[in-house]
């Protein structure tokens, strides 16, 4: 089986189940012998942030000397992204190669009328690869809220981490934050350490009783204390216990996201085996990357590209556009998915920029770039729908040159994922 045989059959697998559960991938990994068993987790849940969280947890500990696994999603330019050790991407071979093992089971699965997800599928392949790989420890990302998660299988749990929480995917998990808190607390396992990042009263409420049910010990990344001694679109300089740190990362969000990572670090050297040196720690911060969340790819014109796709979302990334770029025209390229809350999200760019272009995203979900730009009307003057997010960009981009003026792109992952490689290479 090729790599592209292999992404075209896991890309032909249904996106949901029949029904909700986690039966379907717990009889899937039981044939594969529970390769699952074999890895220590950091699990992470959460609505925003858990990419963030994620890249600075795993990089420093992979130069605290731990052969570390990542399991993240979605990816931005290649599938092998989701996977990960120590910063690298499974090989195209090698996923070629888990994936005919996998699929075998999964073949004979369907014969007994148990289909399994392209989820279910990838995180199988996942945990194959980091017991084969013998990690060290691995940190796995939710895909879809956390007590029904097929991540959520895990028993080698050594902390759970749940990022801020909001209201998103609220068809699946929930109307209110309280539903969807609970849902992401679904991660927390008896008597298993909880760090929490910055929360609505709602939401920090669902956690601690879910942590006092569980008998699991619960701190809030509001508790460290952390500082920033400057910042700027070249990354934030903070301090942890008298311990200078740099973070590529951009944005106030982003600080918040580093003080969530260090209660985790600090929770795993306390309550585990694992030790972080000073040096580990500087090195790990400073190479922690996480491409789309208000990435600088170009200097002239200013072109800056983030990953916001729902209301929480969008009010981080207005709020670093006028800090970081303050009395600046600007124009803006945006496209989001049809089950998003555009019209909250497009109301905290009011004022912001010049002019917009709108742009499908390359999803069964996409809004139309027609619905898109009628919504930013009402908070941006000139706005002009185009057909492909290319034709967007070009336009876009012509737009900034003659202008002089910083072109921003946000409202999907996916939409990011598919205009990265091509701004790199302008």
């Amino acid at each position: 089986m090729t790599y592209n045989e292999a992404l075209e059959k896991i890309h032909s697998l249904n996106k949901f189940g029949s029904r909700p559960g986690l039966d379907r991938i717990k009889r899937l990994l039981s044939d594969m012998d529970n390769p699952q068993d074999c890895v220590s987790y950091i699990h992470v849940a959460g609505t925003n942030g858990k990419g963030s969280v994620c890249a600075v947890i795993s990089s420093v500990l992979k130069s605290a000397g731990y052969k570390t696994g990542l399991f993240i999603s979605p990816f931005i330019t290649d599938f092998c992204e989701r996977i990960q050790i120590n910063s690298t991407p499974i090989p195209h071979d090698k996923l070629s190669e888990l994936a005919e093992y996998v699929f075998s089971f999964v073949e004979k699965l369907n014969k007994e009328d148990i289909i399994i997800t392209e989820f279910e599928f990838v995180t199988a392949l996942c945990f194959e690869y980091f017991k084969r790989e013998k990690v060290d420890l691995a940190v796995l990302e939710t895909g879809l809220g956390g007590l029904l998660d097929s991540t959520n299988v895990i028993k080698q749990n050594l902390l759970s981490v749940i990022t801020s929480i909001s209201l998103d995917h609220t068809d699946i998990l929930g109307e209110t934050i309280e539903e969807i808190a609970l849902q992401k607390c679904g991660i927390i396992k008896p008597q298993c350490p909880v760090v929490s990042g910055e929360q609505s009263e709602a939401a920090a409420r669902v956690i601690k009783n879910s942590a006092i049910r569980n008998h699991s010990p619960l701190l809030f990344s509001t508790d460290i204390s952390l500082s920033v001694v400057d910042e700027d679109l070249s990354g934030t300089e903070l301090e942890f216990n008298n311990i200078p740190l740099k973070l590529s990362l951009i944005g106030e969000h982003q600080v918040q996201n580093a003080r969530t990572a260090l209660a985790a670090l600090a929770v795993l050297t306390k309550d585990t085996d694992i030790r972080i040196s000073e040096d580990a720690m500087k090195e790990g911060f400073a190479n922690a990357i996480n491409p789309a969340r208000f990435e600088v790819l170009s200097d002239s014109p200013l072109i800056i590209l983030d990953g916001a796709h729902n209301a929480d979302g969008m009010q981080a990334f207005s709020k670093a556009v006028k800090k970081y770029t303050p009395n600046r025209k600007r124009v803006l390229l945006m496209g989001m998915l049809s089950d998003k809350d555009s019209l909250k999200s497009a109301q905290y760019i009011e004022g912001l920029f010049d002019c917009a272009f709108t742009v499908p995203v390359s999803n069964p979900r996409s809004r139309s770039s027609e619905d898109m730009a009628i919504i930013l009307k009402n908070h941006i003057e000139v706005v002009t729908p185009c057909s492909t997010p290319k034709e967007g960009l070009e336009k876009a981009f012509d737009k900034a040159n003659e202008t002089g003026a910083d072109l921003f792109i946000c409202g999907s992952l996916y939409l990011a994922g598919e205009l990265r490689p091509l701004i790199l290479k302008k």
